[in-house]
């Protein structure tokens, strides 16, 4: 009987993951995510599907009303996750560590890390989250790397570009991942921030400030705060600053 439920498992498991369709190119503009309510929390659903890498990834942003009850502890046993603060304060506790951080910060959390996430601040907490599964999962590699990271946004050293500055917040394996970056790129002036170019990882970059426009093979689109691209893997794209003031933007790639 308990093989029978396994096999049933299994069957319905592969069933979903084979409903889900690829995550193409594009913008997702935040003003039209869909939102849905529950509560002290609001909900907006940016994408699921798969991607070259990923055999899942599903990305939303939550928000949490102040004095929002903070869920229970909970842990993902194949899923491994990004955060990204948007706007207010958290109190983050991955494991038995915990972390004040506020807007701009990012925290990576591999499977099977307890987690919880409480609005400490004056207003509403709002952040992205990221959650995807690869079939290279590696633990071993994830703890190699050093596991979880608690990353403020306000203390990453900043190198000058042509365009203005780079910030590091990470770039090495992951539980899911050959290799993960997070950098924030902060661009001065108006133009572009680089030449027309392709490159083999998916890459996904969130606009926090400015106004931005983006070419994806030959496609161009715009995006402002808030708002996120999506760029395939091999897919001709570049970027620019549309306006004579500073845009900055978040860069996740991996691979």
């Amino acid at each position: 009987m308990k093989i029978i439920l396994l096999l049933f498992i299994n069957i319905i498991t592969m069933n979903a993951l084979a409903q889900l369709n690829p995550i193409r190119s594009g913008v997702y503009h935040w003003a039209e995510l869909p939102v849905k309510k529950e509560g002290q929390r609001e909900g907006r659903k940016i994408a699921e599907g798969t991607t070259h890498e990923f055999e899942y990834l599903e990305m939303h942003a939550t928000t949490q009303e102040k004095g929002a009850i903070p869920r229970p502890p909970h842990m993902q046993d194949d899923i491994e996750e990004i955060l990204i603060i948007k706007e207010g304060k958290v109190k983050c506790t991955i494991g038995d560590k915990s972390e004040i951080l506020g807007p701009g910060s990012v925290i990576l959390i591999p499977p099977l890390e307890s987690q919880t996430f409480e609005n400490i601040g004056d207003g509403p907490l709002i952040y992205y989250v990221f959650m995807f599964r690869s079939k290279l999962m590696s633990m071993e590699r994830s703890r190699n790397a050093g596991g979880f990271l608690l990353i403020h946004g306000n203390a990453i050293p900043s190198l000058k570009t042509n365009t203005g500055h780079l910030q590091k917040y990470f770039n090495r394996p992951t539980a899911m991942c050959e290799n993960f970056e997070v950098s924030l790129v902060t661009m001065d002036t108006k133009g572009p921030a680089h030449a027309l170019h392709s490159h083999a990882d998916t890459e996904i970059i969130l606009v926090t400030e400015g106004i931005t426009e983006m070419v994806i093979d030959g496609k161009k689109l715009s995006a402002g705060p808030g708002d996120l691209y999506m760029i395939e893997s091999g897919q001709p794209y570049h970027i620019l600053n549309t306006a004579d003031k500073p845009c900055r933007y978040l860069i996740l790639k991996w691979r």
